[in-house]
């Protein structure tokens, strides 16, 4: 029974923290960047969500949108509108307009445009933006209208902007698009404009051309005097140029001949010396190249006995030397070759004993290894086994006054364990609004608090539980805390005296 007992409170316990998760998961809510979520309900002053998360109470508060994005709202004089000059004209403009990002402009927007689509928010500010465009119509000129649409556009920007701010609108920019009357007025304005410009580039076009022939007709003149002064400088100069080039020629010719002259009379002179040179010259070297060829019969015997018995001498040096050097070689071979056996030798027995002193640490230490690990294993499952010994003859003694326990329980024992477990079960009641950083609470008009209105629902939460305890245990645990007491009939308190257990719930207003 007492098993029982435990496993409904700890459902019931359970069922409290997943209703609990359930309904924070409910009230989950996340903004995006171009609405305001509201929040409203509990607190005095409503929490405002922008590209953020937060959490609404069910039940006790609720979320409601306003849309921040840009908004496009055509105006138009849908009838004449007269001007500062009394005459009659249409007017078509586009405003960008968006809600404030100020706490104050989304409260005065949020009594306006609450959970409104733009369109709607747009057709809401037409006739206000119309009405101020219509006010500053009747203070400019048709001229300054369609001439100066900067400044008018500007000029509706500030006086609509008053009435927009008290709706909590920001108006980003104002566009003039067309600006028509009724009598064409600004279609003759246009005419006349034209008529003057093309006049005036008439005479300006007819001015430059005046301009550009009498330039032309001056520089043809320029140049053509420039021209002839040329040519006439250049006929000069030729003419002196030529007489200059005859007498040259002429002192040239005269020097010429005369230069020719002597240089045939020096030529031949030349010719007679250089003959007779080459004869003396010829004579005498026949004789130098007979005295060379007898001089040089001499020098090439001398140089053949020479280069005989050097020869000789220098192949049987470079015999001895090639002897001697084939010895040493194979001497140097012999030696190089039994001093890397030995070296080998040596190696391999190093290697040997270095591989089988090796072999025998590594036995050594894999034998100490397995030693270690068996001791270590049966020690750990001596241990263990001793500790399951024992833990499970603890477990059946407790088991066994358990038992012995519970048989001696009665309906007053179990309405004592409920108690004892109800304020944790209250607390767990109590989590989520432990999780609400501020509540505000109105009264509903009818003479009560809303402070007494939440106290006062505490017994009838705790009733509740009560009676959910009685249906599933089959225990009146109301009958059994009463007492029979005239304190817990009139106060509705309810008192057990076992071990000190005492639970009281007040209903006074606090």
């Amino acid at each position: 029974m007492m098993n029982m007992l435990f496993d409904t409170t700890t459902i019931l316990i359970a069922a409290v923290v997943v209703i609990a998760i359930i309904v924070i998961a409910a009230g989950y809510v996340k903004a995006p960047p171009d609405r305001a979520f509201i929040i409203s309900g509990i607190r005095r002053k409503p929490r405002i969500l922008i590209g953020r998360a937060g959490v609404k109470i069910p039940f006790f508060e609720r979320v409601d949108k306003l849309y921040l994005g840009q908004m496009t709202v055509d105006i138009k004089t849908e009838q004449s509108v007269p001007t500062n000059d009394f005459i009659n004209v249409n007017v078509d403009a586009v405003a960008k307009v968006r809600i404030g990002t100020t706490p104050e402009a989304i409260q005065l927007a949020a009594k306006n445009f609450l959970n409104k689509d733009p369109e709607m928010i747009t057709m809401d500010l037409q006739d206000s933006l119309q009405g101020n465009m219509r006010e500053i119509i009747g203070t400019l000129a048709l001229k300054t209208i369609n001439t100066d649409r900067d400044s008018f556009s500007d000029q509706v920007m500030e006086k609509a902007s008053k009435d927009m701010n008290k709706l909590g609108i920001e108006i980003l920019s104002c566009n003039i698009q067309n600006v028509t009357d009724e009598n064409g007025l600004i279609s003759d304005l246009g005419m006349d404009n034209t008529a003057k410009i093309k006049k005036d580039a008439a005479i300006a076009k007819a001015q430059a051309d005046r301009d550009v022939a009498i330039a032309k007709a001056e520089a043809d003149k320029a140049a053509n005097d420039a021209r002839v002064l040329a040519q006439t400088e250049i006929a000069e100069k030729n003419n002196a140029l030529a007489i200059k080039q005859a007498e040259l020629k002429k002192e040239a010719d005269t020097a010429s001949a005369v230069a020719d002259a002597a240089y045939e009379i020096q030529q031949q002179e030349q010719q007679k010396s250089i003959q007779t040179a080459t004869v003396n010259a010829q004579i005498a070297k026949a004789e130098r190249e007979a005295e060379l060829k007898q001089k040089e019969v001499v020098v090439k015997q001398q140089q053949l006995a020479a280069e005989i018995e050097k020869q000789a001498d220098a192949e049987k040096y470079q015999a001895e030397k090639k002897a001697e050097a084939e010895l040493v070689q194979r001497q140097k071979k012999a030696e190089a070759a039994k001093y890397e056996q030995e070296r080998e030798a040596d190696a391999k027995k190093a290697q040997a004993e270095a591989q089988k002193f090796a072999a025998e640490q590594e036995a050594a230490g894999i034998k100490a290894k397995y030693d270690a690990e068996a001791a270590g294993i049966a020690a750990k499952g001596k241990a263990e086994a001793e500790a399951i010994k024992a833990k499970g003859i603890a477990e059946a003694e407790a088991m066994e006054k358990k038992a012995e326990a519970y048989k001696k329980y009665n309906g007053a024992a179990m309405a004592e364990m409920m108690i004892k477990i109800m304020p944790q079960m209250a607390a767990e009641i109590a989590k989520p609004l432990s999780q609400i950083d501020k509540i505000n609470i109105y009264g509903t008009g009818d003479g009560t608090n809303g402070a007494s209105q939440i106290s006062g629902n505490m017994p009838i939460v705790m009733k509740q539980v009560f009676d959910t305890m009685s249906e599933a245990t089959g225990v009146d645990f109301t009958e059994i805390m009463k007492a029979g007491t005239y304190d817990a009939k009139v106060n509705k308190n309810i008192n057990l005296s076992g071990d000190g257990v005492s639970v009281n719930i007040d209903k006074t207003n606090k």
